[in-house]
């Protein structure tokens, strides 16, 4: 059951009705008609902007659609009042059966419940993570972990049919510096003082690697020249970083369906095929770029590179896809990854990028419109950066320095459900601070304790009312008398959730699951504030003694917000409380 849905329909179809007595002229678009909740909960239950955005293309005042599409309305036993605002906004109050309704619904689809098929089944591409295999994870890489994995599930939940990917950056050479420096610990696993030169990686998590180097070549690759060692090397330590990356992942509740490495994409003629197919389409040439704007480095001189046209598709400057020398540049393997991501059939494609990849926005997207024709669609989404604090001091990391704080370092101090929902809490292109004394305190300043805590509180008044005698089964409390739910206290959390399925489709159309935690903060709000009110009036507690039909039905309106947090904190990746400890 969606009711927005339900009476956005009704509203369709009074216009309908209006439009075939001739008072509304046919042919209008009415799509961008919407119902939503009003902005000030004392102006009605829903209102529509029906009139606002048909009044041009109708030739007409938009109140006079208003009234017309009011007597309409009023006329449904479903509306008790349609109420014209202003120049044209129209204001509905629902009859109090439509939010018992809902509660109904809300135990008799349990899970499902605010599923939408906005996505019908749509296959979607969601890179995430892909962080460099040269060291563990750290707390940059572990909010773009959490936002990657929510929002494909929130994407699933909406109806799509969602793949997590990984991208291995093993073709560059960073993964040259990482084998270079496992060397040294090799060599330091022997007995040798490591040579941590300036760029290599200086930071202990290296040591192990070092000493299974020594296992498994023991002193072969001893004084050996590199030539003869490192791409042996390269490949154990990549391997070792890997699964040192699944095993963080893995502790933050995240798995990838998908692992692909960029190192598989040389030599196999994917990334010529690639580049041959832009050829095709004219997009690729023979130029020189204009020098970068601003101060002209000193070492900038105009050099004859092969450029792909990428402004043709919306880019500020066309890009060098392969350099003077003749070999490629970063740009044209991701261009080759791509095409393979389109080539395996996805609808859209979404790629989760840290803060400091802003400038590769328009050329990827560029590179995807063209090479798919302009049928696939790229978001990226930027990550902030996050800030930590502990003690009222800034937490500080450097991965060269070999002093970040690890994502491991992170969940093992607050714990993976905190640490999951706290990531969320803002939008992700926003900076976000995580200070472990907040985000571990118990007050509704905590956000992601205020909504467990509901949860904790639902469970405590099932556990109560089962051991009365009352059947707390979903389909029992389904069958539950509502009537006596009629408190506005009750009809506000009512209401809060018959807005979870609009909730769910307007976060998943936007790619935004931070929506999901703000409404769990407001939903656990009203949880809070209902059951407050029973401490003043007995009335309103969820357990009445001695009366097991006024407790089922309280109790079906506590197990229905249940449900809704219950599938909001899946979609984020956190468990439900079952008693606070």
């Amino acid at each position: 059951m969606n009711l927005f849905a339900d009476i956005r329909s009704l509203v369709i179809d009074a216009l309908t009705a209006l439009t075939d007595l001739g008072r509304l002229p046919a042919g209008l678009d009415l799509a961008a008609v919407a119902v939503e909740p009003p902005r000030d909960p004392a102006h009605g239950d829903m209102a529509t902007n029906a009139a606002m955005v048909l009044a041009k293309p109708a030739g007409m005042k938009p109140r006079d659609i208003a009234e017309a599409l009011a007597a309409e309305l009023a006329a449904d036993p479903r509306v008790t009042s349609a109420e014209v605002a202003g120049p044209g906004f129209l204001n509905l109050r629902l009859a109090p059966g439509q939010w018992r309704e809902v509660v109904s619904a809300a135990l008799a689809e349990g899970g499902d419940y605010g599923r939408v098929p906005a996505g019908q089944g749509e296959r979607i591409n969601i890179e995430f993570v892909s962080a460099n295999p040269t060291g563990p994870m750290h707390v940059g890489h572990m909010r773009g972990a959490v936002f990657g994995d929510a929002l494909a599930s929130l994407l699933a939940f909406a109806g799509h049919e969602v793949t997590r990917e990984y991208y291995i950056n093993d073709g560059g050479a960073q993964v040259d510096v990482l084998a270079r420096s496992a060397y040294e610990r090799y060599r330091e696993a022997h007995g040798l003082e490591p040579a941590i030169s300036e760029g290599l990686y200086p930071g202990d998590y290296l040591i192990p690697v070092g000493e299974a180097l020594k296992a498994r070549f023991g002193d072969s690759l001893l004084d050996k020249p590199e030539s003869e060692w490192l791409a042996q090397i390269r490949d154990v330590a990549t391997e070792a970083m890997m699964a040192t990356i699944r095993d963080d992942l893995a502790l933050l509740g995240v798995e990838m369906d998908v692992y692909s490495s960029e190192k598989a994409l040389y030599g196999t003629g994917r990334i010529e095929a690639a580049i041959a197919r832009l050829e095709q389409a004219g997009l690729i040439y023979e130029g020189t770029l204009e020098p970068p704007k601003g101060k002209l480095p000193e070492d900038w001189e105009p050099r004859q590179q092969t450029l792909f046209r990428s402004t043709d598709h919306g880019d500020d400057v066309d890009r060098p896809v392969r350099k003077s020398d003749g070999s490629w540049t970063y740009f044209a393997p991701d261009i080759a990854y791509h095409w393979d991501k389109i080539d395996r059939g996805f609808d859209a494609l979404i790629d989760i990028f840290g803060a400091d990849h802003g400038g590769y926005v328009k050329r990827m997207q560029a590179a995807v419109r063209a090479l798919s024709n302009g049928k696939v669609p790229l978001d990226i989404k930027l990550i902030q950066l996050v800030k930590l604090w502990k003690n009222g001091e800034p937490f500080k990391m450097s991965k060269r320095a070999g002093t970040f704080v690890t994502l491991r370092d992170v969940v093992e101090q607050a714990g993976r459900d905190v640490t999951r929902f706290h990531m969320l809490t803002r939008k992700n292109d926003a900076a976000l601070d995580f200070d472990f004394a907040r985000v571990l305190e118990q007050s509704k300043d905590n956000p992601v304790w205020y909504v467990q805590y509901g949860s904790a509180r639902i469970n405590s008044v099932l556990r109560r009312a089962e051991e009365m005698g009352v059947d707390v089964s979903d389909a029992a409390l389904a069958r539950a008398d509502l009537s006596i739910l009629d408190h506005p206290a009750q009809i506000t959390l009512m209401k809060k959730i018959a807005e979870w399925p609009r909730t769910v489709e307007i976060a998943a159309r936007a790619h935004e699951p931070h929506r999901i935690a703000f409404f769990l903060y407001e939903l656990a709000s009203d949880l809070h504030a209902l059951w407050n009110r029973g401490n003043d009036e007995p009335a309103l507690r969820f357990v009445s003694d001695g009366d097991p039909s006024a407790t089922a039905a309280k109790i079906a309106l506590a197990r229905a917000a249940g449900v809704v947090i219950s599938a909001g904190l899946g979609i984020l990746g956190v468990t439900p409380a079952v008693e606070m400890r």
